[in-house]
């Protein structure tokens, strides 16, 4: 959904802003900014503290599970919500203004269009709430996009959920927001349906667009998400690039005939150099003829296939290679446990 036309004076005066910072040359305003949220519903607490943001063509996930209050902070960021305490901006303005929402889309997590309604009326009808003129031809390919073009006329009583949800989507995206809040945009797809949305997802990312994205298919969001953002009991608990929540990497080998250089060099792997040259301060564990060794957390795409090379150089022979890292959903598991064993203990 895309919010209302904001008045004329406000988006003159959005306008006049965001033409004083090209001119002074200033970097643009994360699409979104959050400090110190906190919600109440009656007596029973449901958003903490929290405190989070998203970059420009940024694509970020909120996870946690049910109650953690993912929800309640996306409300709170689109104006559905009032925070009982916190502030948010939206690419650069204040949330409460009408001109911060202008330029965004939302896919709710639930959802119900008229069903004698078609895809095209639906759009049509959007677009013209939020003021914004969109082109027919824009209209068409945004249901295109979302695999619905061949079905523009059809009545919406004989779609399928995740044809609905496909339609949701064509709605957050047909005014070219940029920033886009996608509320378990996958829940009701097969799984054609799921690689589309993670293609669109990848798409706008490539656009410049920034994207939240709350979602419990844990492996969607590993696979299109530069940062991750986990709530828990409406705290987060943790946050960071996937690099920085699922700690190093690691190359498991099998190998044989290794001579006292190729251990050296395999050693070498997690030292603070990676180089077969460099004295050697990393180790490499093993089971059997299975070797684990880290890699150097640096590593500009070249350490596996350097260190294959120099280990067939040196007489090894290799027999296997596999990448090897903590899941996100292990380490989700393992934050949530953490912070269950912490209040069993009564910790704060």
């Amino acid at each position: 959904m895309t919010a209302a036309r904001p008045p004329a004076s406000v988006r003159d005066d959005a306008a006049r802003r965001a033409a004083a910072d090209l001119v002074v040359g200033l970097p643009a305003a994360p699409a979104v900014w959050c400090s110190g949220l906190r919600k109440r519903y009656g007596r029973q607490p449901a958003v903490e503290d929290v405190s989070f943001e998203v970059g420009r063509g940024e694509v970020v996930g909120l996870l946690g599970p049910n109650g953690a209050g993912k929800t309640s902070v996306i409300k709170m960021l689109l104006g559905l919500v009032h925070p009982d305490e916190g502030e948010i901006m939206l690419l650069g303005q204040p949330a409460a203004q009408p001109a911060a929402r202008a330029r965004v889309g939302y896919l709710p997590e639930l959802f119900r269009y008229q069903p004698w309604l078609t895809p095209r009326e639906v759009l049509s009808l959007h677009v013209r709430l939020s003021g914004i003129e969109v082109a027919a031809q824009d209209r068409a390919d945004a249901l295109t996009l979302v695999g619905l073009g061949a079905r523009a006329h059809d009545r919406l009583g004989g779609f399928s959920k995740g044809m609905q949800q496909r339609l949701g989507l064509a709605v957050a995206l047909v005014a070219r927001p940029d920033l886009v809040v996608l509320d378990e945009p996958t829940s009701a797809l097969d799984p054609l349906g799921r690689a589309d949305v993670r293609d669109i997802v990848l798409a706008l990312r490539a656009r410049g667009v920034a994207v939240l994205l709350n979602s419990h298919l844990i492996g969607e969001v590993e696979r299109v998400c530069d940062r991750v953002v986990i709530l828990d009991r409406g705290r987060v608990a943790a946050s960071g690039t996937l690099a920085e929540l699922l700690g190093r990497r690691e190359l498991r080998l099998q190998l044989t005939e290794l001579s006292p250089a190729a251990r050296a060099r395999l050693a070498a792997t997690g030292s603070s150099t990676g180089s077969s040259t460099g004295s050697s301060t990393g180790t490499a564990e093993q089971e059997a003829d299975w070797f684990t060794v880290a890699l150097p957390a640096d590593d500009p795409g070249t350490a596996v296939p350097d260190l294959i090379a120099d280990l067939v150089g040196l007489g090894a022979r290799v027999h296997a290679v596999e990448p090897g890292r903590i899941s996100l959903e292990e380490r989700l598991l393992a934050i949530l446990r953490d912070g269950a064993d912490a209040r069993a203990a009564g910790e704060p």
